[in-house]
């Protein structure tokens, strides 16, 4: 399993509709039959309520093949699609390491060729791509956020960059994030507070497994039967575990 997680650190708050839908995937079982249905919730409402993205998408692995399981726009929708095609792009790579992707200035990037011609034809000068993750604590999806004013959205890109260094307990020494518009201040509050949901589920798998790595499926399984059992999420079911072992 991971290392010890942090979670003092990040803050699990709840604030507005779309951090509650970020949250709430990060506490929900893999075997959930309506993931598909909260991912597309999720892009839709940071398509909204996000004032610095101008779309948003939310892409994913679907059996052996990635692919776009939601769009704002046909711009956000061609934008992934680019990346798929060439099989690379800063949302395939915040799916596959798990780590958030920020693009502030799209026109000087020139890692992702695809992603490098199409967006900036498109009048898409900034992004940013979040991982999203499912009560397994694995990285499910990226949420991919556009935006035409790269000024706008870089608030929202260091905001991202803070929070999740933090999670890992490593100083960007980069000062205090710059003030962000409201959607983007709850989007942060969201990844937050999944951040420090899923830190308390792994902590709490680490316990249940003990020193036994084997066991980390077993754990899962546990977790979740004690989660069904009293009818609380995967994170209540996890803090019942830090309560009763520690």
């Amino acid at each position: 399993m991971s290392t010890s997680p942090h979670p003092e650190r990040v803050s699990p708050g709840r604030h507005g509709p779309l951090a509650e839908a970020i949250v709430t995937l990060a506490e929900t079982p893999d075997h959930a039959s309506d993931i598909e249905q909260r991912l597309a919730a999720i892009a839709a409402l940071a398509a909204d309520r996000v004032a610095a993205a101008d779309y948003a998408s939310i892409t994913t692995l679907r059996g052996r093949e990635y692919t776009t399981v939601a769009a704002s726009s046909d711009i956000a929708l061609a934008v992934d699609e680019a990346q798929l095609a060439d099989g690379a792009g800063p949302c395939l790579q915040a799916l596959t390491t798990g780590e958030p992707v920020g693009v502030p200035d799209i026109a000087a990037t020139m890692d992702w060729p695809g992603f490098h011609q199409v967006a900036p034809t498109l009048g898409l000068r900034a992004s940013i791509s979040i991982p999203l993750y499912n009560g397994r604590g694995t990285t499910i999806a990226a949420l991919n956020l556009y935006g035409r004013d790269d000024a706008a959205m870089r608030p929202l890109i260091a905001g991202v960059a803070e929070l999740y260094a933090t999670s890992r307990g490593i100083d960007l020494d980069a000062g205090s994030p710059p003030e962000s518009d409201p959607g983007a201040e709850e989007l942060l509050a969201g990844y937050a507070g999944a951040l420090a949901v899923r830190a308390t589920i792994q902590f709490a798998l680490d316990i249940l497994a003990g020193s036994h790595a084997d066991r980390t499926e077993d754990a899962y399984t546990e977790l979740c039967a004690r989660a069904a059992e009293n009818g609380t999420s995967l994170s209540v079911a996890a803090a019942g575990v830090l309560k009763r072992f520690l």
